[in-house]
């Protein structure tokens, strides 16, 4: 059997950010599910850059059904676990068992892929205290105040922790990670 990776999402997650991952994870022969706090179509959004604006924006983006809720996740059944970003970080940070699930993969030192606002979660269990990482620009005041260093970077390895700052970021994001997941959890 293949090892499984999950990807912890909500609504308003960006859709590049859930589905590229979800996509080459597949491609490699690993077994992706999605959890949200519902077991439901999800709708994710599309941010993007625009001359003239001080941030990104934000239009209505794909559709992708949760495979399970997050009261269904045995985080020991999974070798690896992505945090997509968007805004959904910003609610889920606040899901208890969300944060449980993610505990449960930094203590058990399992790979932990996280891009964009997705570290605001990670923060919110107490996991990058001492860290180095990359996030949505924006938020380094965010990483600074959760005790980790922020790196203004594509691709950011800490041990089993790889973070990039937002979806320009996907090729070298997620060639890192695969090369930390290949060697913990290795494809037959």
């Amino acid at each position: 059997m293949a090892p499984k990776v999950l990807i912890v999402t909500g609504d308003a997650a960006e859709s590049l950010e859930v589905l590229y991952p979800y996509q080459r994870l597949r491609e490699e022969g690993y077994e992706v599910h999605l959890a949200a706090p519902s077991a439901k179509k999800l709708r994710f959004v599309v941010h993007d850059f625009e001359e003239g604006f001080d941030t990104y924006t934000e239009k209505p983006g794909y559709t992708w059904p949760a495979d399970l809720a997050f009261s269904e996740v045995d985080a020991g059944q999974y070798a690896a676990v992505v945090i997509p970003g968007g805004r959904a970080p910003e609610y889920l940070r606040n899901d208890p068992l969300l944060r449980k699930i993610l505990k449960a993969f930094f203590d058990a030192d399992k790979p932990v892929a996280q891009i964009c606002h997705g570290p605001l979660i990670t923060a919110a269990v107490g996991a990058l205290h001492g860290r180095r990482t990359a996030a949505y620009p924006a938020l380094e005041p965010d990483m600074e105040s959760a005790g980790a260093s922020f790196h203004d970077a594509e691709a950011v390895v800490d041990g089993v922790m790889v973070s990039a700052r937002a979806w320009p970021d996907h090729p070298a994001w997620m060639r890192e990670f695969l090369k930390v997941l290949r060697e913990k959890a290795p494809v037959d």
